[in-house]
């Protein structure tokens, strides 16, 4: 059989869905759509309009065929999200989003029933960001769900299952602080069995397996040969780390930006992971748990900007430096290394839409990365994936803070370049390139000291 080359990379993030054609041979995206992943407020609860995307990834399936020529398909999802399937392969239930309050009000019974830290590598996160507490939740919430769901899958597989009528759960996205999985042992846990679901949880396989061929309605539906294979897909912050995974040697680390920042670390000092500050373990395509930890640093920079962004020259940064106008932590309480604590400034807070306040923001997002970094254990050079890779201030903090080198991909997105590579060949792979933010200004070094015993003493 011929090796694919253009891969159709179905890529739903938080914010946006997006089919991306991946150039196997060069690694570069080809064609690109994209249509918001906006939350529908129910009944029975806020979820995500996936027949909407199905609609949306047909119609692009057939135009990039029609323009390109598709090979194959793979799939890359946001995590903390299940599908719950009923035996005619729909859907039992709507898709819960994730951010909805909804399992706060079991809260306290599913911590009962819950593993360990030491087990899964989850701590426990609000609302539905453990997918255990979702199911909880949904199974209290709507007593007869159980019994009408026939399987379970993860969120890249449920677009699988409907591309191929396969049913699969993928590593990477069971090991996304779910409590359903033990990353140590490579097992489910046994939240699994104390929610009644380990004969309805689908199989198990790994990112770069083939999940089977495009069923005969979607071949027809999009132009796509019968034969067309798909892979069974990753989790997007592990689909970032892959190529990486795949050109690095030693130590390095991988930060994932999007509505979320991730920090991956590989082969760092692996210390002791504080639960309580939104580390965690993921598991990557290899099925090796990952030292990790994150904040919402998409979601922070929108917050703050809030829509009117502008660029930072030489002279904003300097003023922002010498006057050490800092943001500490945190802008979204919720999530991160600092949860529970209130985003305040110190000194005069720079007009909004102004070079002084975006590079604020930058310096902001770069201390919160440092901070995940560092209770990683990461060490080596750090690499930044996604759209923080673009903002030169953020990348010199960054390296400042860190002292080590900083780097971005050379290829275009990690996301879909990751997906893609699940079929194999990183001839086109490039090397990371250093970050273009040039010398590292005076005084930055010094910001990044003061910032951390600010955060540290609770004083502005």
């Amino acid at each position: 059989m011929t090796e694919p080359r253009h891969i159709a990379v179905i890529d739903i993030g938080k914010t946006n869905a997006k089919l991306a054609l991946v150039d196997r041979a060069t690694l570069t995206e080809t064609a690109v759509v994209t249509r918001p992943n906006t939350v529908r407020d129910g009944p029975p609860w806020p979820h995500f309009d996936v027949d909407g995307h199905w609609r949306f990834l047909l119609n692009a399936l057939s135009r990039f065929h029609r323009d390109h020529g598709v090979d194959a398909i793979s799939v890359t999802t946001h995590g903390a999200c299940a599908i719950l399937l009923n035996r005619d392969g729909g859907l039992a239930a709507p898709v819960l989003d994730y951010e909805h309050d909804g399992p706060a009000d079991t809260a306290a019974l599913y911590d009962a029933i819950r593993p360990p830290f030491g087990e899964t590598g989850s701590p426990r996160l609000a609302n539905g960001l453990n997918l255990g507490a979702q199911l909880h939740w949904q199974f209290t919430h709507d007593p007869a769900l159980l019994a009408r769901t026939a399987h379970i899958v993860t969120y890249p597989q449920y677009w699988g299952q409907r591309l191929t009528g396969q049913i699969a759960c993928d590593v990477t996205s069971l090991g996304c602080h779910t409590d359903l999985w033990c990353p140590g042992d490579g097992t489910f846990s046994n939240i699994v069995r104390a929610l009644g679901i380990d004969a309805k949880i689908a199989p198990v396989r790994k990112p770069t397996d083939i999940l089977g061929p495009i069923l005969p309605a979607v071949a027809r539906a999009t132009g796509l040969p019968p034969g067309t294979p798909v892979a069974v897909g990753i989790h997007d912050s592990n689909a970032s780390l892959y190529p990486h995974m795949l050109g690095q040697s030693g130590p390095f680390s991988v930060v994932s930006t999007g509505t979320w920042v991730v920090v991956m670390a590989i082969g760092g000092t692996a210390p002791p992971l504080d639960p309580d500050r939104d580390t965690l373990i993921n598991v990557n395509a290899h099925c090796q748990p990952v030292p990790s930890a994150r904040f919402m640093g998409g979601r922070e920079f929108e917050r703050l900007q809030g829509g009117q962004a502008a660029l930072a020259t030489p002279h904003d940064i300097a003023e922002v430096l010498n006057k050490s106008r800092m943001i500490l932590p945190a802008v979204e309480p919720h999530s991160g290394p600092f949860p529970g604590q209130q985003m305040r400034w110190t000194g005069d807070a720079p007009s909004p839409a102004t070079g002084q306040h975006a590079a604020a923001v930058a310096f902001y997002l770069a201390m919160m990365t440092d901070t995940c970094l560092r209770l990683t254990g990461a060490t080596g050079p750090v690499i930044v994936e996604g759209p923080f890779a673009q903002n030169a201030p953020y990348m010199a903090m960054l390296a400042a803070a860190t002292t080590r080198p900083v780097l971005h991909s050379a290829n275009a997105t990690g996301t879909s370049i990751g997906a893609a590579l699940l079929f194999g060949d990183t001839a086109g792979l490039a090397r990371p390139l250093p970050a273009a933010h040039g010398p590292v200004p005076p005084g930055m070094q010094a910001y990044a000291t003061v910032w951390r015993r600010r955060v540290a003493q609770g004083s502005i």
